[in-house]
């Protein structure tokens, strides 16, 4: 058989899991050198045939197909709630903390913002973005949280280096007055 088309197939079957480089290596029986030249040559394949929708992309240190961006307008319609609508601010604050801070507590992720995050942090857990990865040890023994594979696949990237630089974002307050106006005040 067609060690491209093997590829092709596993690929395919192993949908949004992916399938990392050893694995594939193993069940084609190639060795890793020659496995990154088949992906490249399948890469190459999708990205310069405009009949096909599919590339090739990794994520988190899995291989998997996927839709070239050109779709991305198309599959937003089609999905209408896509996760990032669905995420209120607390969502999206609480998974940016623990983004950047992981692994870290839920007592952790209220201090830094002020409020208690439960109900964010359940909502982020069973969305698949965060999971508990472990307990800390002080007293209570609290979970601790931290992003999952999946948190690195919506985003895009295939690890946390690869989040932006936030050591540079220069914090801003906004007040918001009764009669709607903004006033910004520096904190920082």
């Amino acid at each position: 058989m067609n060690d491209l088309a093997q590829l092709e197939a596993l690929l395919f079957v192993a949908g949004e899991e992916g399938l990392s480089l050893r694995y594939l290596a193993g069940m084609l029986q190639l060795t890793p050198s020659q496995l990154k030249e088949l992906l490249q040559i399948l890469a190459q394949k999708y990205e310069s045939d405009d009949t096909t929708a599919l590339c090739l992309i990794e994520t988190a240190g899995r291989y998997k197909m996927a839709t070239k961006e050109t779709f991305s307008d198309l599959l937003r319609e089609f999905a209408k709630a896509p996760v990032n609508q669905s995420l209120s601010r607390a969502s999206l604050e609480v998974l940016s903390i623990i983004a950047y801070k992981q692994p870290i507590t839920r007592i952790e992720i209220d201090d830094i913002r002020g409020v208690n995050s439960s109900s964010a942090v359940s909502k982020l857990l069973s969305l698949g973005l965060i999971q508990e990865a472990g307990k800390k040890e002080v007293i209570g023994r609290p979970n601790l949280y931290a992003t999952t594979d999946y948190f690195l696949d919506f985003m895009g990237i295939n690890d946390l280096t690869e989040l932006v630089d936030a050591s540079h974002i220069e914090l801003v307050d906004e007040e918001v007055s009764l009669f709607g106006e903004t006033k910004q005040t520096d904190d920082a």
